[in-house]
């Protein structure tokens, strides 16, 4: 992963288990990288608190099936509290494959309150 102001670039190799049975990645696997870009591009903007995601899109337009796929996260809009980001996904040949579009919210959790020993509780 690698982060700048209002933007990410995250790159992951493919491997089989992330396939279905038609043998090419599950769209669970395009979610992650897009939501995980977009994400990470509005983060670099916030320093108080944990964010999360509260609505995501997701076009997919190529099947993923080898290589090292890599999504590009990019900040469109930003007030206080309200983010939102698009993300795009590409093969190892600098195929568009997918595109994505979030909306994330600041959370009541305080990053500096963040004990990373520990997972974060859900519920």
């Amino acid at each position: 992963m690698t982060l700048s102001t209002k933007k990410c670039e995250i790159s992951l190799p493919l491997k089989q288990t992330y396939f279905h049975a038609g043998m090419a990645a599950h769209g669970s696997i395009y979610f992650k990288l897009l939501d995980d870009a977009a994400y990470f591009a509005c983060q670099t903007e916030i320093e108080d608190y944990f964010i999360v995601t509260t609505n995501f899109n997701i076009n997919l337009l190529r099947p993923l099936t080898k290589g090292t796929i890599t999504a590009i996260g990019e900040v469109d809009f930003m007030t206080l509290n309200l983010f939102t980001a698009s993300a795009r996904l590409y093969d190892e040949k600098g195929r568009l494959c997918a595109t994505g579009q979030g909306q994330f919210m600041k959370s009541k959790l305080q990053l500096d309150k963040i004990d990373t020993a520990k997972p974060i509780a859900t519920h």
